[in-house]
């Protein structure tokens, strides 16, 4: 088991930035493949970053606003997000899988979602 908490989230204006943690517990953080997910209300959950050792990608629609990266030390991914606009605002969840995927499904274990909410 994984147990994957997020924090970071809150209330900023557009143009601002934020900086989301996902602290990961339980089995070996290193061997797992961490990704981003953000859904915000009446949409599906939509892919936003992930990284594994060797590797990483991020969605085009941010790719040039947001950066993914881990600290295995300290069991951590962060997401940071940079250039925020309205259309951010969404629930952001961390999760965990076995392979870089831009599919939520391939993902085994989820956080409880953080709020980002962007401001016009």
């Amino acid at each position: 088991q994984v147990q994957l908490v997020e924090s970071g989230g809150g209330l900023v204006q557009a143009g601002g930035s934020l900086r989301l943690s996902c602290a990961a517990s339980g089995r070996t953080f290193s061997n797992y493949a961490m990704g981003w997910f953000r859904q915000a209300p009446g949409k599906e959950r939509e892919f936003v970053a992930a990284i594994r050792w060797g590797g990483s990608s991020v969605a085009d629609s941010v790719k040039d606003r947001f950066a993914i990266s881990r600290d295995n030390a300290k069991n951590t991914v962060y997401l940071q997000m940079n250039r925020l606009e309205p259309e951010d605002t969404a629930v952001y969840f961390c999760a965990a899988g076995g392979g870089l995927s831009a599919i939520a499904m391939n993902y085994d274990y989820w956080g409880q979602g953080t709020q980002v909410t962007v401001s016009s």
